[in-house]
């Protein structure tokens, strides 16, 4: 199968991509059924094709080249791209059957996503597969096409994305039960002093709001553990190693945690959204799955505290 008309050649791509994957041609032809010869060849067509070199040729094995993996991540959008159209021509044939992929931050695998797919199970014969990532990935999933819907935060861009709102949440402090912080009404940086702290990267806005709210107080923050991705916190505050700041829509994931979830002072303001490329049109499976993700929040409590 030929690629528009650029010669590049699908079967190129798929061993291409297999020989990175696997780390040599001898493990990619095992894994492909086909000769190791045959992969060699493969690749050199491949690279032929593109005009420059993908690896580096030395005592009978091949190594990528910086070339070979900045090419590789193309060669995933497309064939996922591919994937996804052969996905497409199936459910178009038995919808019931049809797979709905949705990206989220990870922490919402805890409660969220598990009442998701149990709604569409009930509904459908579909199966759903979870696609992870920071909020920013999520729209990358779902233009892509590697997603069909997305579980994101507002801002986004309107010239690309739809949404329906799903909820807003305010900062909360999370703690340990026991914790003297049970005690109040809400948390304000005053009473962080003392308390030792696990806290999101630096990297994110909430991070600098925190920091930036206890210096505004005279209170230098004793920061025991950095986390890169909600939901790590939960696990070192119920083992009583600190204490941290979230926000009410994460809390709630933390259900099985059992943690101590007051308000706090100053708060930002989050806007969740569920996300889907703009013009999408949507099978009966697909609308099941959205009125899914939105039943799902509208059916969570509050968080405790």
């Amino acid at each position: 199968m030929e690629l528009l008309h650029s010669g590049l050649k699908l079967r190129q791509l798929q061993v291409f991509r297999e020989v990175l994957r696997a780390g040599s041609t001898r493990r990619a032809a095992t894994a492909l059924g086909i000769s190791q010869p045959a992969i060699s060849q493969q690749v050199k067509q491949l690279e032929a094709t593109l005009g420059f070199t993908l690896f580096k040729r030395s005592a009978n094995r091949i190594l990528p080249l910086q070339e070979a993996w900045e090419f590789l991540r193309n060669v995933e959008l497309a064939l996922t791209s591919l994937d996804r159209l052969e996905a497409s021509v199936s459910a178009m044939k038995n919808e019931e059957k049809q797979r709905i992929s949705i990206a989220a931050p990870a922490v919402f695998g805890f409660v969220t996503l598990p009442r998701v797919v149990a709604l569409i199970r009930a509904q459908t014969a579909s199966t759903v597969r979870s696609i992870s990532g920071s909020y920013e990935q999520i729209g990358e999933h779902v233009l892509s096409g590697r997603a069909d819907l997305g579980i994101s935060r507002l801002p986004l861009d309107e010239r690309l994305f739809e949404w329906a709102p799903l909820g807003s949440a305010r900062n909360v402090c999370i703690f340990p039960r026991n914790h003297r912080f049970s005690k109040c009404a809400r948390i304000e940086a005053n009473d962080l002093a003392g308390e030792t702290i696990v806290d999101i990267d630096p990297q994110f806005a909430s991070h600098q709001m925190n920091f930036n709210a206890l210096r505004f107080a005279g209170i230098e923050p004793d920061i025991l553990v950095e986390y890169d991705s909600n939901g790590h916190e939960a696990g070192f505050v119920s083992a009583g190693l600190g204490v941290s700041i979230t926000n009410e829509i994460v809390a709630r994931e933390y259900e099985a945690f059992q943690l101590g979830i007051k308000p706090v002072e100053p708060s930002a303001l989050y806007h969740y959204v569920a996300i889907w490329q703009k013009g999408r049109t949507f099978s009966n499976a697909l609308n099941i799955s959205l009125e899914a993700i939105l039943s799902a929040f509208v059916s969570q409590t509050p968080p405790n505290g």
